[in-house]
């Protein structure tokens, strides 16, 4: 930045650097979205549809900002964890928080054409621009951090009990939304299981896990074959293919119970409380320690074979990234 005597105007700034070596949480939230999704006609009381472009949108995120181990999302929300030894934008909470939201926002608009299609497969019209609202929040231990995924998992249970119910009663039961609301005031969650259960033969158990417990994105290595043209070599330019065989990082979604030990146990070497957390389970193999080629680094070959003539396959086997 050029030296001016405007510059004493940066005096002004407020450090927000945040407490290091602590859990970083930015949590995005959609703003006003009972309007949107009204607009929108989002189908009640789950829309397979809009779930799959919130994961996807997060996904994007866990691609860009490769210091993130993992991410939670329910409803119009998301958490995304930020591995405790990050120096990214020097620990500033306000880059990360709008670092976040801003390309989670981008990429909700840029791929809403891709997920949201109407029974006749033509795109549901994006009617206006979304909002999402963020807050960056720390927590100095894993214990914290795991109260904290497993608050937000308790209220995707929570919400989606008393919505899958509130729209049986409308859309099975005949009654007026203020019908429903009114005959649920005050009603727990044993009486809500027995309404789906004695009234619409509904046991909430065998709904989908991803309406019950929301999605966590994480990192997994998957192995990939891959076939490449080539010579021999400089001195025996003779054309042979080359069966590669390599490890690459992509994220994955799931729908584990963060409340019960087995996730964390699958996955101690990403939240040591030691510090060595990294972004996937062989991810010390697979990427780099040089943090501007981590992408690059993100595909590690592991056995490449010379195939003889009659092997040639003219197939590439390339695994998506298993997000929606």
């Amino acid at each position: 930045m050029a030296k001016s005597r405007f510059e004493y105007v940066r005096t002004f700034e407020q450090d927000d650097s945040l407490l290091k070596n602590t859990w970083i949480v930015v949590r995005i939230d959609g703003r006003s979205f009972h309007r949107f999704t009204d607009v929108h006609k989002f189908r009640k009381p789950n829309d397979k549809r809009a779930i799959a472009l919130m994961n996807h949108a997060a996904a994007e995120c866990m691609r860009e900002f490769d210091d993130l181990v993992m991410a939670y999302g329910e409803s119009d929300e998301y958490s995304f964890v930020f591995d405790r030894r990050t120096n990214l934008f020097s620990r500033r909470a306000s880059k990360l928080m709008t670092s976040i939201v801003s390309y989670f926002s981008s990429s909700y608009v840029l791929h809403w054409p891709k997920f949201m299609l109407g029974d006749d497969g033509t795109v549901d019209k994006l009617q206006y621009a979304p909002q999402f609202d963020a807050r960056c929040v720390i927590y100095p231990t894993l214990q914290n951090l795991k109260d904290y995924l497993a608050w937000r998992q308790v209220d995707c249970h929570i919400n989606n009990l008393y919505n899958t119910t509130f729209w049986a009663l409308v859309l099975k039961g005949g009654l007026t939304e203020n019908a429903a609301e009114a005959r649920l005031r005050g009603s727990f969650s044993k009486d809500k299981n027995e309404i789906l259960f004695t009234e619409f033969g509904i046991n909430y158990n065998d709904e989908p896990a991803i309406n019950r417990r929301g999605t966590v994105l994480h990192w997994v290595v998957q192995e990939e074959v891959v076939l490449k043209e080539g010579i021999k070599s400089k001195d025996d330019p003779v054309p042979v293919t080359r069966r590669i065989t390599r490890e690459k990082l992509v994220v994955e979604a799931i729908h584990d119970d963060l409340l019960k030990d087995n996730f964390w146990q699958l996955h101690q070497e990403v939240f040591e409380p030691e510090g060595m957390a990294t972004t996937a389970s062989s991810a010390r193999a697979v990427q780099s320690s040089n943090k501007g080629k981590r992408k690059q680094q993100r595909t590690r070959a592991t056995k490449v074979e010379v195939l003889p003539a009659e092997e040639d396959s003219p197939a590439c086997k390339r695994p998506a990234d298993n997000t929606s």
